[in-house]
């Protein structure tokens, strides 16, 4: 094995524990690859957690899923691999893709709701606009069909109704981030529905944010149509979820957009003390 080779597999090895350890895999879920070569891919095996891999479990496959490559320990490729080489194919440029199940963004994919745009800056630099695809049966051939005509070239990151996430790098490293960044930004999110509101960024602050993102070297289309409102276009199921409509960055609040009046707080507040109040009756008798 040559050096750079064992580098690849040891980086593979690496990310697949750093999976495990922060809880986007339990159990042996989840697989991700890296491009070797313009006909090979180096994947994950079928079968084995992704916290206790080896660099001798891992498998080689051509760019249609044969595995070419004897493993010394008898180890099959992932049956998903497939997903992986149908992004390879579209875009010849991606080397690296992680399918995960990061449970806060997996969140997102059970309650069939998009991932909400024009809220937070870091997840619009580095994720930019995600793609959410229609449930389809993990490992069969109609999976990568289910996004394969949504993606652009500058897609990364994925959410797959009841099923799970999909991050694409450059390489496993940055591919890797981005998987960090999407969980973290979903589990933000639904801390903010705890509180009751979220703030969005209007379309002037969308604009001087994606030219920040442009002067990083990030390209986003979004940036020739954020002053016509297109980007947030898909909100409204993660926005309803709120008790009031949340309000833009910059908004000075209309009556529509405050919370309940403190006599209605006061209200609520006393129904639930007698719901409680109750239920202890109840037990006690």
């Amino acid at each position: 094995m040559n050096q750079q080779l064992w580098k690849i597999k040891q980086e593979v090895c690496d990310i697949g524990k750093c999976i495990w350890q922060r809880g986007y895999c339990a159990g042996n879920e989840g697989n991700h690859s890296v491009r070797i070569g313009e006909n090979r891919v180096l994947c994950t095996p079928t079968g084995i957690s992704k916290g206790f891999l080896d660099p001798s479990d891992l498998c080689v496959v051509d760019m249609d899923g044969k595995q070419v490559e004897k493993n010394p320990k008898g180890r099959k490729r992932t049956s998903e691999v497939l997903v992986h080489l149908a992004i390879y194919k579209k875009f010849p440029e991606v080397g690296a893709v992680i399918h995960s199940h990061p449970p806060h963004a997996v969140a997102f994919c059970l309650a069939n709701i998009p991932l909400p745009e024009g809220i937070h800056p870091e997840a619009e630099v580095f994720l930019g606009k995600t793609v959410f695809a229609g449930y389809a049966t993990p490992g069969g051939p109609d999976l990568p069909q289910s996004f394969l005509d949504k993606l652009t070239p500058l897609t990364n990151t994925i959410l797959m109704a009841n099923h799970g996430s999909i991050s694409i790098g450059k390489d496993l490293t940055e591919a890797y981030y981005r998987l960090e960044i999407l969980d973290n930004y979903c589990k933000q999110l639904l801390l903010a529905r705890q509180l009751g509101k979220v703030n969005v960024l209007d379309n002037n602050q969308m604009i001087d944010l994606l030219k920040v993102k442009e002067r990083f070297g990030f390209k986003d289309d979004r940036l020739s149509c954020a002053s016509t409102g297109c980007i947030g276009t898909e909100n409204d199921q993660f926005l309803a979820n709120f008790g009031v409509h949340p309000m833009t960055a910059a908004c000075k609040c209309n009556s529509h957009d405050v919370a309940p009046k403190p006599a209605q707080d006061e209200e609520l507040f006393e129904q639930m003390v007698q719901a409680i109040t109750d239920q202890i009756m109840a037990a006690a008798g």
